[in-house]
């Protein structure tokens, strides 16, 4: 399955991000960074499905809320950052 993780900053910010998508009907799921997209060391993400991406930044947007880094998966398993 094809999905997006927005990179989050902190536990608090990715929560906030998570609230702020459910509030519009967008199911979000809170996760750790994989290691490899990861310039921080441990952070955060919210895992969305393909086809919420545009509601997502739009929703994030009217909450005040940076998208930040955002990776796509690939069928591989592999990560590509989309540029927003």
């Amino acid at each position: 399955m094809t999905y997006y993780l927005i990179v989050c900053r902190s536990l608090t910010f990715a929560q906030r991000t998570a609230a702020a998508l459910e509030r519009q009907g967008i199911p979000a799921h809170i996760l750790r960074t994989p290691a490899v997209i990861s310039k921080r060391g441990c952070s955060h993400s919210v895992k969305i499905s393909q086809r919420h991406l545009t509601g997502a930044l739009v929703a994030l947007n009217r909450a005040g809320l940076s998208a930040g880094q955002v990776f796509l998966t690939e069928g591989d398993g592999s990560y590509r950052e989309v540029s927003l």
